[in-house]
């Protein structure tokens, strides 16, 4: 019998019963629509969260000053420690077969800005011109800090993507003058806009880079002052406050230094290194913390890869279940047609004819349910993407292995029912009533 034919009838036997049809290859759209949705949100997280290591450099080792700890309830031996320096910077940079570049940066206690009768939320970031080395963002318009800036002490500024918007909408910034504590600030650049999604990776919440205000180092140094008094951590930063009792602890000279590796190979050995002079010279203190993010890089693979497995298992759930009710549906076909059976059997048809037709309906249904399934499951992904603001990325594995699944599917549970027809005895089948 010509496989056109058989395709033919099989599609003829199919539209019969267009409702039975559909509830039958229901099962097998909801499992492919799970399927695609899940592993696009699953896609679509493994790309934010590498948007967001990147952010802090893959080839770097981020040092944070924090508040040390009381050792045993006690303060003693807190005193001891200088603080996160410019000198640990110092003592890094002394390795240049593995260290590339050192950034120190410093966060003022400053929270706005203001030029005119506009202000802007920021923070002010006192750093070095080798920032825009260690950094994933780049200056759009006008230029960084040099390093003229940091010998003559200048009184220039570098506008994050927002903080430019919010003091100059669509204006142009560069030669402005913007108020910062208590000191005119000219503007020389603006830096491009950055998208930062969530701003939380593995637990790590990440600052809008965009609301950063850059100015030279030896600035902030010589002219903003560094309060002496009592410290308390905020979102990973110093900020001078008051208090009845007395320092427990050195005030930080620096409150971040930022290691770019030579080689990403060599990032383990650095952040080792890191460590070991850091304990030696904060003599045991716990006043800094490591952030590695090639760490956090496969850290987050590792949960991806999980969460995909997790998401894709209890989906292929919906899928089997479809498998199922196309086979109960396939067996009471089987049964509801035994005399149209018999009938194609009288007249020439082969056991191999019989057995290849209801395994094309079988596979048709899923297909066609397959179809549909990544329509809808396209849909469910912009859904989440536009209302829950989660980004969702359809990659063309997530169809590859639909299609392929839900024709294994189709082959595995119309085999069964589609073997039953075959085996029909003629003679039973022309006198089944």
């Amino acid at each position: 019998m010509e496989t056109s034919f058989l395709y033919r009838i099989s599609f003829e036997s199919l539209t019969a019963h267009k409702l039975r049809t559909f509830l039958t290859m229901l099962g097998v759209i909801i499992g492919v629509a799970a399927v695609v949705a899940m592993l696009s949100i699953g896609e679509g997280a493994k790309q934010e969260a590498l948007e967001q290591i990147s952010i802090l450099g893959i080839n770097n080792v981020i040092v944070n000053a924090k508040v040390p700890q009381m050792i045993n309830g006690s303060d003693v031996g807190l005193q001891r420690s200088p603080g996160l320096s410019l000198a640990d910077g110092d003592n890094l940079r002394e390795f240049p077969d593995l260290v590339e570049n050192v950034v120190p940066q410093r966060f003022e206690p400053i929270s706005t800005i203001f030029y005119h009768g506009n202000e802007a939320p920021v923070r002010v970031v006192a750093t070095t011109p080798n920032f825009v080395y260690s950094s994933s963002i780049e200056v759009e318009e006008g230029r960084f800090v040099s390093e003229l800036d940091i010998r003559d002490f200048s009184q220039v500024c570098v506008l994050g993507a927002k903080a430019k918007r919010a003091l100059f909408a669509f204006d142009d910034p560069i030669g402005e003058k913007v108020r910062i504590a208590d000191l005119d600030f000219v503007v020389i650049g603006v830096m491009a806009d950055k998208y930062i999604g969530r701003g939380k990776v593995e637990g790590l919440e990440l600052k809008n880079l965009n609301e950063d205000v850059y100015i030279p180092f030896t600035t902030a140094q010589k002219k903003l002052e560094r309060a002496k008094a009592q410290t308390e951590f905020v979102h990973r930063h110093f900020i001078a406050s008051s208090s009845e009792g007395g320092q427990a602890y050195n005030t930080p000279e620096i409150d971040q230094l930022t290691i770019t590796v030579t080689d990403l190979k060599y990032v383990p050995a650095v952040t080792s290194l890191v460590e070991r002079i850091l304990k030696r010279r904060h003599a045991g203190v716990d006043d800094y913390d490591i952030l590695v993010p090639e760490s956090l890089l496969r850290q987050s693979q590792k949960t991806q890869q999980i969460f995909n497995i997790v998401m894709g298992a209890i989906a292929g759930l919906s899928l089997l279940v479809g498998g199922i009710g196309i086979m109960n549906i396939m067996l009471a076909s089987v049964l509801e047609r035994t005399r149209e059976i018999g009938v194609r059997r009288a007249v020439g048809a082969r056991r191999i004819d019989i057995m290849r037709q209801f395994l094309i309906e079988a596979v048709t249904i899923c297909l066609l349910g397959c179809a549909i399934g990544i329509a809808l499951g396209l849909i469910i992904s912009r859904g989440i993407s536009f209302y829950a603001e989660w980004p969702t990325i359809v990659s063309a594995f997530s169809i590859v292995l639909a299609v392929g699944v839900s024709t294994a599917v189709g082959l595995i549970f119309g085999l069964f029912p589609a073997h039953k027809a075959s085996k029909l005895d003629v003679i039973e089948a022309l006198r089944y009533e």
